[in-house]
């Protein structure tokens, strides 16, 4: 099969031991952005089988519509930037792997460093160091804290893993019935939603972004924070309200904030106020960016066009177009 890889930014898959299993297909690999619908056309016009980077580039109607010859999209975990009807409409099986039983360690990793650094003011001590002056302020120890994590889920109870190991002691907050799976666990729930972020030191938010979740955290909630408190978002930047992140951080509820998740990606804009405000540590979406990660879930993804190559398609999102096949 013709198969186009898009946004290896750092072409960096073929250095990695899953590409092998990509031996048997004619293989292109685009290493920049694009996001204009006809440029995307013309330089996937002759792709049977498209892979996905999570969500870099959006997989629209319009842009499928001009791709006759596609047959396949293979990614992994949740797809809100791929058209599922239009996929169907045009005979494009969506294949990808949900790994309900395995959490990004990358992204858990990522959560803790962006703690860490920010209490320890790491980015301005190095930044101090680095032209002179030593040392830059003064941190704090995050051993007794309160870490609040939103969302009972995989990557939420590694984190949690990691913050026993520091002495920070854990609440949670999240759906209904994701309070009651937590609860069955023995896990400590707040009192109430206002409760989990006006007591929790750190609140770090792990859900899933679908239409039920979009600008879940709100500016009531981040206003309940305390000015000492710091705010870590590496799931999706869509969980919160549009701008009140940016707003509540001007106000100084919270105090601090740790992001690696924007509304725009990539993020160039050096403007933009979560990139210039000093008491926010911003890092371009690196949560599951890493050498382990990316075999781990390329293994996966080729794997499915080798499936599909083999007319024994696995981890179908829209069966019914096999079905038709």
């Amino acid at each position: 099969m013709k198969v186009h890889i898009l946004d290896d930014w750092f072409d960096t898959l073929q250095t990695l031991p899953c590409f092998r299993r990509l031996s048997e297909h004619d293989v292109t690999v685009w290493t920049d952005h694009v996001s204009d619908t006809g440029d995307l056309a013309d330089r996937l016009s002759e792709a049977e089988a498209l892979v996905l980077f999570r969500e870099r580039t959006k997989i629209t109607a319009d842009l499928l519509k001009r791709l006759p010859k596609l047959k396949l999209i293979s990614q992994r975990s949740v797809y809100p930037h791929i058209d599922i009807p239009a996929c169907t409409e045009n005979g494009v099986l969506v294949c990808s792997n949900m790994h309900s039983d395995t959490p990004s360690y990358a992204a858990a990793e990522l959560t803790l460093a962006l703690i860490l650094a920010s209490f320890r003011q790491i980015p301005a001590q190095q930044a101090s160091l680095k032209s002179g002056t030593w040392q830059s302020g003064v941190g704090r120890t995050l051993r007794g804290k309160t870490l609040g994590l939103y969302g009972y889920g995989r990557i939420g109870k590694a984190v949690a893993g990691y913050a026993r190991a520091l002495g920070v002691q854990t609440q949670w907050w999240g759906s209904e019935e994701g309070r009651a799976r937590a609860l069955g666990e023995g896990a400590v729930i707040a009192e109430s939603r206002r409760a989990f972020f006006a007591t929790s030191d750190i609140v770090s938010i792990h859900v899933r972004l679908k239409p039920t979740t979009k600008g879940i955290i709100t500016a009531e909630d981040l206003g309940a924070m305390s000015p000492n408190a710091l705010f870590v978002n590496t799931s999706r930047a869509g969980l919160v309200a549009p701008g009140a992140l940016e707003a509540a951080i001007a106000k100084g509820r919270p105090g601090y904030a740790a992001v690696d998740v924007f509304d725009t990606e990539p993020l160039i804009d050096i403007s933009h106020p979560l990139l210039t405000h000093p008491n926010v540590l911003a890092t371009p979406h690196i949560g599951y960016v890493t050498e382990d990660e990316f075999d781990l879930q390329f293994t996966d993804i080729f794997d499915q066009i080798n499936a599909y190559s083999a007319r024994a398609p696995i981890h179908m999102i829209n069966p019914e177009v096999w079905s038709e096949e």
